[in-house]
């Protein structure tokens, strides 16, 4: 028997209908397969319980906001458990720390450090269906953790690659991975394969269907993981390693996010050292720098400008406050309206002047570029946040990738 892990969203358990519809599912695929499952918080209670601790303190300690959060998934594994249990099928719930998932000690951001599976092992073999908390674990000394935004991705897949699981299916509210997101671009072509490598930078870039981390494991441990709707039957989309030297789809997809700010620092000292002082700094506060720009050097002075979290504004505000006293920075400014538009596609490697047509389509349509950033495989933009739907929609259109078709598809990851 295959070893499956399924993963249902917050969206997929949002209601008493649903919990029952996803047993039945779990139901009909147990026939043939053991089955763990990861379960999300019902609909919208991860951000209904955020809502509420801040109600009662603006600033929580990240240990309590834990201890709260926790709380959501315990929820919707107990009431999925009873819904199988009513449909006779046998069952068993545990939340993260009861099921082994031992992290790091960061608070709220926390990473999964091992993942003791006798217990699912012992339960897998009685012919139970296991049910697993999402987006939790607990340290070495016993410190209930969690994993952050799409978390729930994260613990199956890991947990995948820890029993060596078939197969790790993630049940959404889309059908599978799309050129763009749908809901801006109507005529988005949805993707049968795509690579660990452009679903990395595509979920990196804003994409929320896979979260990031959730793929770097996929990849690390060679998890192939299926992205598919848990209310239509229909084929979702393959995440797998790409073993095909040279692609024909240049492009894959586009990504947007607006979950960014920018950072400038003006009359930075040009010293060796200066800019180890001030992301250390930025480091230790466990905040994500993504793009990062200095400009040229002038009478020993330079401009570094950077993008972060749009969470993390206030944050990285007070951090780099503190550190332009100890290095003499003279003037900060921030701007919280902007927002990351990026292309993606494996086959850019071997495709000069993909990011000069990108800058074409979007200087044609007056929307102006404020920072650039590139990879092998990615090339994104920060812009105002006003210019995002039409961005996507140009870059779509402007790439074809409407145009994509299963028989490309097949040849691009054969």
């Amino acid at each position: 028997m295959a070893l499956i892990v399924q993963k249902y969203g917050g969206s997929s358990v949002a209601n008493v209908e649903r919990i029952k519809n996803v047993a039945l599912n779990i139901a009909k695929n147990r026939t043939n397969n053991k089955i763990v499952v990861v379960v999300s918080a019902l609909g919208d209670t991860t951000d209904e319980l955020i809502s509420l601790a801040k109600q009662i303190n603006p600033k929580p300690s990240s240990r309590e906001m834990d201890m709260l959060l926790a709380t959501g998934e315990q929820v919707s594994i107990a009431l999925l458990a009873m819904a199988l249990d009513a449909i006779n099928v046998p069952v068993i719930s545990f939340t993260g720390p009861q099921v082994g998932i031992i992290t790091d000690n960061v608070h709220t951001k926390a990473r999964i450090k091992e993942i003791k599976t006798n217990r699912i092992d012992t339960v897998l073999s009685e012919n139970k269906v296991v049910i697993v908390a999402g987006f939790q674990g607990k340290t070495p000394e016993n410190e209930i953790t969690t994993l952050g935004r799409g978390g729930s991705d994260t613990t199956a897949v890991a947990l995948a690659a820890a029993l060596g699981a078939d197969l790790c299916e993630i049940y959404t509210d889309v059908e599978g991975v799309y050129t763009a997101d749908p809901r801006i671009v109507t005529n988005a072509s949805k993707l049968k394969r795509i690579s660990y490598d452009e679903m990395l930078e595509l979920a990196s870039l804003g994409a929320k269907v896979l979260h990031p981390r959730s793929v770097e494991l996929a990849k690390l441990y060679n998890v192939p993981l299926c992205v598919r709707s848990s209310f239509i039957n229909k084929e979702g989309t393959l995440v797998v390693e790409n073993t095909l030297m040279e692609k024909e789809v240049v492009v894959t997809g586009i990504a947007h996010d607006l979950n960014v700010a920018k950072i400038g620092l003006f009359d930075v000292p040009d010293q060796p050292g200066i800019a180890s002082i001030i992301f250390n700094a930025l480091a230790k506060a466990n905040i994500n720098i993504d793009m990062i720009i200095q400009s040229a050097m002038r009478n020993n002075i330079n401009d570094i400008a950077f993008t972060i979290p749009k969470d993390d504004l206030d944050k990285a505000l007070e951090i780099a406050n503190n550190v332009a006293k100890e290095i003499d920075i003279s003037e900060i400014v921030f701007d919280d309206d902007v927002a990351k538009i990026s292309i993606v596609g494996a086959g850019m490697i071997s495709s000069p002047g993909v990011a000069a047509k990108m800058f074409n389509i979007l200087a044609r349509e007056n929307i102006n570029i404020e920072m650039i950033s590139t990879s092998e495989i990615k090339v994104s933009c920060i812009i105002k946040t006003k210019d995002v739907s039409k961005a996507v929609q140009v870059l779509h259109e402007g790439f074809e990738l409407d145009k994509i078709t299963d028989q490309q598809q097949n040849k691009t990851l054969a």
